[in-house]
């Protein structure tokens, strides 16, 4: 099991809760050429009638300008992270079981497979607690390198 792992950039905004809400805040982006790869958005419960639009990457001049046009700003907060790696049953399970055991809290998960590959975006609280699961991740690829032979060593 390989996994990579990497810091994602996300810009955010508001956007009204009606059909064509979000398509409206990416033609910005798809004018300027950019190519997303994570698109979230949810329904704000405690503003009825508003959700929230998160995406990345937003790379250049050109693209800055034009999140920024549609009112999109770059967020800290969730600390999100994009990892891919080789796919096996039970992936998903066996990661945040080893997140959970170490105490780490997630705000959320979205994981996709592909033939034999994975992909998936994790949203943590703390910068802190990215880094941790990305530790626990790249121990769980290490051992799942290891044979017996090596393990006993």
């Amino acid at each position: 099991m390989s996994f990579k792992w990497d810091r994602v950039h996300v810009w955010s905004c508001e956007v009204k809760d009606q059909i064509g809400g979000v398509a409206e805040k990416l033609a910005h982006l798809a004018q300027a050429g950019a190519n997303l790869e994570y698109v979230f958005t949810k329904r704000l419960p405690n503003k009825p009638g508003e959700g929230v639009l998160y995406l990345a990457p937003v790379t250049g001049p050109a693209q800055v300008r034009a999140a920024k046009s549609a009112g999109m700003h770059e967020v800290d907060h969730p600390v999100v992270r994009r990892m891919e790696g080789d796919n096996e049953a039970g992936l998903a399970h066996h990661v945040t079981q080893q997140w959970a055991v170490a105490g780490i809290s997630l705000q959320g998960l979205t994981m996709a497979v592909l033939g034999n590959k994975f992909v998936g975006y994790a949203a943590f609280d703390t910068v802190e607690d990215a880094n941790h699961a990305a530790q626990i991740l790249a121990d769980l690829g290490w051992a799942a390198h290891k044979t017996p032979e090596k393990a006993e060593k």
